[in-house]
């Protein structure tokens, strides 16, 4: 098991956005391409609370990309983005990484 974070830095005051987006639309899309989130998180304390942690729970790179391009020219993803956007981008910058876990991690 691999797990990607992904970070979005939001446009200042759309996080509000981003997160209804994540809860009426992203998440059910997901759920179709059989993508698997293992936790969101905003920040309480810290240099900015305009931005979004999440992870995602792959079992290799091989389906994290298969079904990331899925999902990416999924055409109601396409059309709902498009829609959530009339009023001007959501997010500025976007950063992902694989995570791979240690030898001693209680996460495997």
């Amino acid at each position: 098991m691999i797990h990607e974070l992904r970070i979005y830095h939001c446009v200042p005051g759309r996080l509000p956005a981003l997160l209804r987006r994540f809860e009426t639309i992203t998440l059910k899309i997901w759920e179709r391409h059989g993508i698997r989130q293992a936790g969101f998180w905003t920040v309480g304390i810290g240099e900015s609370n305009q931005v979004l942690y999440y992870l995602l729970a792959w079992e290799s790179l091989a389906e994290r990309e298969r079904k990331w391009n899925a999902f990416q020219a999924d055409p109601e993803w396409i059309a709902k983005r498009a829609e959530t956007e009339k009023d001007g981008a959501i997010v500025a910058k976007v950063t992902n990484e694989i995570l791979i876990p240690t030898a001693f991690s209680a996460v495997k």
